[in-house]
């Protein structure tokens, strides 16, 4: 979700040194076999999880990383048919999961509050396709250009830019965001679209300001849409492409114009938790790697989207 833009990984695998392998096989020699198995065991979850070291040793003795994410922005993340949680972000989280050798736990959350969820530590990381953007890093609201927070660190690991879609076969003469003024459009609050739609609105003649709804889901907004009851919607480009192509087996709507603001999806991480991040960065570098991010891409078609690398705080720059 984009709150300014839309936003975006590289591979550390830890290795174990040899170093005193001999003098550790002397002491076992010397002590019997009582630790042999603790050794082939440590060895074994360093194998399967090799960045596990790279955690906090909090989250390591929990297992789990909790994850606060707005549930309803398919492709990204939505539920399927039987309530499993899905998307892009909870495919990328299983296979750093499996670099870090813990469990990422999606928990749902309005977009608006994730970074608050954040702040009071309901959440340990925030990953629902938010934009990195300067203000969320160091605690502006963009509304008001306040500090509200003590802002948050980004793992930047998808490129992506905000789209315009329409009703199909009725775009009110819309193809860029000066088309707006004198129209409405429906929208997730908190989102780079809102951002875009405010900014534009103020360019606008009197009189022909853009009539602006936002809603607490994308979903919403689409249905709001669909029934009538706007000109157009807008969301992130990956989100408006997946909804023109399923929404009504592909009869409800249509993207028009380009997509814009071109910006990365990054990992909420707040500020004091370095450590977290770091290794958060290490696990996304593994996977872009060894290939994993690119078939889960693939996947979900959005390719075009991806990285090379991850970054920190890499967005407003």
């Amino acid at each position: 979700m984009t709150a300014s833009s839309t936003r975006r990984t590289t591979a550390a695998h830890s290795r174990l040194a040899a170093v005193g392998a001999i003098a550790v096989a002397g002491a076992l020699m010397l002590t019997g076999c009582g630790d042999q198995t603790k050794d082939a065991g440590s060895d074994n979850a360093t194998a399967a999880a090799p960045l596990a070291d790279k955690l906090p040793q909090s989250i390591r003795d929990k297992g789990v990383i909790k994850v606060g994410s707005d549930i309803a922005y398919a492709p990204v993340e939505f539920k399927d048919s039987s309530g499993k949680v899905v998307g892009i972000d909870p495919d990328l989280a299983a296979a750093m999961g499996k670099q870090l050798g813990v469990d990422f736990q999606f928990e749902n959350g309005t977009f608006d509050t994730l970074i608050t969820g954040l702040r009071s530590k309901r959440y340990d990381i925030a990953m629902s396709a938010m934009t990195d953007s300067k203000e969320r890093q160091e605690g502006i609201d963009s509304k008001t250009g306040k500090k509200v927070g003590e802002g948050v660190d980004f793992v930047d690991y998808f490129t992506a830019g905000v789209s315009i879609y329409t009703k199909k076969g009725d775009d009110q003469g819309i193809k860029n965001w000066s088309d707006l003024c004198g129209k409405k459009i429906v929208l997730q609050r908190g989102t780079v679209s809102e951002e875009l739609a405010n900014a534009e609105s103020k360019k606008c003649p009197a009189g022909k300001k853009i009539a602006i709804e936002p809603f607490d889901n994308d979903q919403q907004a689409q249905t709001r849409l669909r029934a009538g009851g706007a000109d157009a919607g807008s969301s992130d480009f990956p989100v408006a492409a997946y909804a023109v192509k399923t929404s009504g087996g592909g009869k409800d709507f249509q993207l028009v114009g380009e997509q814009v603001e071109a910006a990365p999806y990054g990992i909420a991480v707040a500020k004091n938790q370095t450590q977290l991040r770091d290794a958060l960065k290490a696990a996304m570098d593994a996977i872009i790697k060894n290939g994993e991010y690119e078939k889960i891409l693939k996947k979900w078609g959005v390719t075009d989207g991806a990285v090379q690398e991850a970054t920190i705080n890499a967005g407003g720059k």
